[in-house]
């Protein structure tokens, strides 16, 4: 199926990835031929898996969510590991934050109760809290993903191997059960996993939400080793246009990353008014 890249948004991708992913990490309840789990352990025992992320307590950095001609987003970002506490403040909000008004933006999603303010004044709006859960949760997930990848209801198969750029790359497919996801329609992914760094350089995935079906969208992935945690810091996505050739349409950074910040979560509380 082709994919015209003026439907293939970003928050579109963003809400199925994050909806599938976001289960408790503390439960290895995922099923896999040897293959597969093996190629997942090696990842884990490369990046420490989310105990050794979660060691760091909390984490401050900045991104930058560019859709290119399709408006972007850059906020200043606050996690707590324990509890997935988010705190993010917007002063330039063209794409998925109150992209009609201007001022600087706030929001936070602290023990599970989401706040928005614009220039220190809360908004109640339904939609717009609705967004900063979808935002708070979503961008917390970007910056964990590769640490969660034993969440419960995760399925794997070996698929081979396939040579891209002189890199023999191990296939390996991930869909969900719906019985534990509780969800009619789930992502499927193929990873590529990287033999020599055992970490995933990119993946498809699917968005039956918007009738694709299989797997043709696709994510790359760049890596920085910060205090000792492998994070990607650079992601971009493509699309197939209507002649299935792939064409970049978003491009996300993560910089000047800090863990270890001393935050608690009644710091990312708002002001109610």
């Amino acid at each position: 199926m082709k994919l015209s890249l003026k439907n293939a948004t970003i928050k579109a991708v963003a809400l199925i990835i994050t909806t599938t992913f976001l289960f408790s990490t503390e439960i290895n309840a995922q099923k896999g031929d040897e293959k597969s789990l093996e190629i997942i352990d090696a990842l884990l025992k490369e990046n420490g898996g989310y105990k050794h992320l979660a060691s760091k307590k909390d984490v401050q950095f900045s991104y930058l969510y560019d859709n290119f001609d399709a408006g972007k987003d850059v906020s200043l970002e606050r996690h707590i590991f324990h509890g997935e506490h988010s705190w993010g403040e917007y002063k330039h909000h063209e794409r998925n934050v109150l992209p009609k008004q201007a001022g600087i933006a706030v929001q936070s999603l602290v023990h599970g109760e989401p706040a928005l303010a614009l220039n220190g004044k809360e908004i109640k709006d339904e939609k717009a809290i609705e967004g900063t859960i979808f935002l708070r949760k979503v961008n917390f997930y970007w910056f964990t993903m590769m640490y969660k990848l034993k969440d419960p209801g995760t399925n794997y198969k070996h698929l081979g191997t396939e040579k891209v750029n002189n890199i023999q790359y191990d296939k390996v497919s991930l869909k969900y059960d719906a019985s534990i996801t509780k969800k009619e329609k789930n992502d499927k992914y193929i990873l590529y996993f990287n033999p020599e760094t055992h970490l995933v350089d990119w993946f498809y995935f699917s968005l039956p939400d918007w009738g694709i079906n299989d797997p043709i969208l696709k994510m790359t992935l760049e890596y920085e080793k910060v205090d000792g945690v492998y994070i990607s810091t650079v992601r971009k996505s493509y699309a197939p246009n209507e002649k299935g050739e792939y064409q970049l349409n978003g491009q996300y950074i993560f910089s000047e990353i800090k863990f270890n910040n001393g935050f608690k979560p009644e710091d990312f509380k708002l002001p109610k008014s």
